[in-house]
């Protein structure tokens, strides 16, 4: 569902070309690709195969290069004290905004509600579980654990200039965090 989603806040920008900082399976620039969008794979992984191998802290692209960029669970794998700088990059090289994905630790409850003939109703309550992160070579922080609050995350998107318009826990993975932004 996270794919879903990345694909279509991206296309909500109605860009003509997109950066994706994380390859990953490569599949969301491979649609992108297919529906007419100029997809460019950055990631610091050169065995994944990018277009540019590089790291998100110092991206070699000019300002504004793109209409949008897309970075999906990637941030969380530099030290929380590279946030900032990371949001800076995103920021100099958009045209436009970006959507940005990043795990959201602890439980959730979800609701839906569906009968004959009327619309669905669903909502989500994400339950505070302030357990300390420990780092296992992979995730250096995530939201929802000690020390990293939404609160915390939107204060330092914010501070860069840029206005988040939209923020949301996906329903159908909980565990991800989407923030839309706009320059």
């Amino acid at each position: 569902m996270s794919y879903w989603y990345q694909i279509k806040e991206v296309s909500d920008f109605h860009p003509e070309n997109v950066l994706i900082i994380g390859k990953g399976s490569g599949l969301v620039s491979e649609y992108l690709k297919l529906t007419g969008i100029k997809a460019v794979t950055l990631d610091i992984d050169e065995s994944l195969k990018p277009d540019v191998a590089a790291s998100v802290l110092d991206m070699p692209f000019g300002d504004s290069e793109f209409d949008v960029v897309l970075c999906a669970q990637v941030l969380e794998h530099l030290p929380y004290k590279d946030f900032d700088q990371a949001i800076f990059e995103i920021k100099r090289v958009s045209k436009n905004g970006a959507v940005i994905s990043l795990p959201h630790f602890g439980p959730a409850i979800r609701f839906l509600f569906k009968l004959p003939l009327l619309p669905e109703i669903k909502f989500m309550v994400k339950l505070p579980y302030p357990k300390k992160h420990k780092f296992k070579e992979e995730h250096y922080w995530e939201i929802g654990k000690r020390g990293y609050p939404v609160k915390k995350i939107k204060k330092d998107i914010e501070k860069n200039r840029l206005n988040i318009t939209k923020d949301f826990v996906v329903f159908e993975n909980p565990l991800h965090h989407f923030f839309i932004v706009k320059k």
